[in-house]
C-alpha cells in the first residue's frame, strides 16, 4: 500500500509544504541545505510534528491533524537512520544491534548472528563504535535498523561523512542491501549523482516545496522549470523568446535554437546539460561556431567554456580529458537535448 504523506509545518521565515506517495520503492529527496529534507523525514519518523495534514505508511495511520492522531517515534514501525548513524557509544557492534531486536530470545542468538555476517561485521562484534570507520559504523547501523524490521526505511544523507572512495562502496552495497528490502525506502541528499545511482523515483524539494517530481530519469530528463533544472546539475540556462511552433531566440547566447518539443508560451527559459555538445554534424538544425573562453582540467573530465562565434554569454560543455579540443570551430545541439522550462 506504500507511504502517503500529505503535511505542512510553519516556522519563521520558512514553510514546508509537501506531498507526494511512494509504493514500495526508494524515493530520493533531492535538494540544497535549508530546502526541508531532513524536515520532512522526521516528520514522518515522528520527531517533528507537523502542523497540518497526513502520513499514512501502508495503510497504517501514523499522523492525521484533522483526526487528532500523531503516534510517538517507536509506535510508527519506522527505522531512521542517522547522518551520524547514533550508535550507542557504550554498548559494542553486537550490543547496539540487539538493542533494537525485536524477535524472541530463542532466535535472537542466530538471527544477530545472520546480520553479522550479512553486513560483513561479524570481526567487529566486540568492538565500540569509537574503535569503527565510517563505513563500519554505516553498516552496523543498518544492521541495527533490519533487526528491527521495519515497514518503512528513512535515511537521513546517509553517505555525508564518509570520504569519497568509501562513500562510492557504500553506495554500491547500500543498493544490493535495498533490493532484498520489502518495503518503501526514502532518503536524503544534496548530491545528484547520488539520488541518480540509487533511487527509483525523485522529489526535489526548493524552500520547502516540490519542484518536481516522478520518476528519476523523467525528472532529470524533463526537469519542467528551472530551479529544478538547477537543482539537478544543469550549468546551461538562457532567457527565450518564441520565434516559431519548435524555435526559440536564447537571449542569454545570442543565438536561435530548435527543440523537439512545441515551444509554449510559458516556457521562458531553455536549459542543455554540459554533456549535451557534441562536434559539428553537417546538417543538424542547430549548429553553430564557437569562441573558446576557457579550459577547467578535472582528474577525468574537462570543462570547456566557450560562447557562440560573434554571441554573447557562456556556456559550458564537459569532455573527456583526453579530448584534444583545439581544432573544433563549431558544436551542435540535439533538439531533443534541449529542456524547455517554466520560470
Amino acid at each position: 500500500m506504500g507511504l502517503s504523506v500529505d503535511i505542512r509545518k510553519r516556522y519563521k521565515g520558512f514553510e514546508l509544504n509537501v506531498a507526494f506517495t511512494s509504493d514500495d520503492e526508494t524515493l530520493a529527496i533531492l535538494g540544497a541545505s535549508g530546502s526541508g529534507k531532513s524536515m520532512t523525514l522526521k516528520c514522518i519518523a515522528g520527531l517533528i510534528s507537523p502542523d497540518e495534514g497526513r502520513i499514512v505508511s501502508d495503510g497504517h495511520v501514523l499522523f492525521d491533524s484533522a483526526a487528532k492522531i500523531d503516534l510517538r517515534p517507536q509506535e510508527r514501525d519506522v527505522g531512521y537512520l542517522f547522518q551520524s548513524y547514533a550508535l550507542f557509544p557504550n554498548m559494542t557492534v553486537r550490543q547496539n544491534i540487539e538493542a533494537a531486536y525485536s524477535g524472541s530470545k530463542e532466535e535472537r542468538e542466530k538471527d544477530i548472528d545472520a546480520l553479522l555476517s550479512k553486513y560483513e561485521i561479524g570481526e567487529l562484534a566486540g568492538r565500540y563504535p569509537v574503535e569503527l570507520s565510517g563505513g563500519q559504523q554505516q553498516r552496523t547501523a543498518l544492521a541495527r535498523i533490519f533487526a528491527y524490521k521495519p515497514r518503512l526505511l528513512l535515511l537521513d544523507e546517509p553517505f555525508s561523512a564518509l570520504d569519497a572512495y568509501l562513500r562510492e562502496n557504500m553506495q554500491a552495497e547500500f543498493k544490493h542491501m535495498i533490493r532484498e528490502y520489502d518495503g518503501n525506502v526514502v532518503f536524503v541528499t544534496h548530491s545528484r549523482d547520488e539520488a541518480y545511482k540509487i533511487a527509483d523515483s525523485l522529489i526535489i524539494l526548493d524552500e520547502g516545496r516540490p519542484a518536481a517530481k516522478g520518476n528519476l530519469r523523467e525528472v532529470f530528463t524533463h526537469p519542467g522549470n528551472v530551479r529544478a533544472a538547477r537543482i539537478t546539475g544543469c550549468k546551461n540556462i538562457s532567457e527565450i523568446e518564441k520565434t516559431g511552433e519548435f524555435s526559440f531566440f536564447a537571449k542569454d547566447w545570442d543565438i536561435e535554437l530548435k527543440a523537439a518539443e512545441p515551444v509554449r508560451e510559458d516556457h521562458s527559459f531553455a536549459g542543455i546539460r554540459a554533456h549535451g555538445f557534441t562536434p559539428i554534424i553537417k546538417n543538424n538544425a542547430n549548429t553553430f561556431s564557437i569562441e573558446v573562453i576557457d579550459e577547467i582540467d578535472g582528474p577525468f573530465e574537462k570543462d570547456i567554456i566557450f560562447r557562440p562565434a560573434g554571441g554573447a554569454g557562456r556556456l559550458w560543455w564537459i569532455v573527456g580529458k583526453d579530448m584534444d579540443v583545439e581544432g573544433v570551430q563549431a558544436l551542435s545541439i540535439a533538439p531533443e537535448d534541449i529542456m524547455l522550462l517554466e520560470a
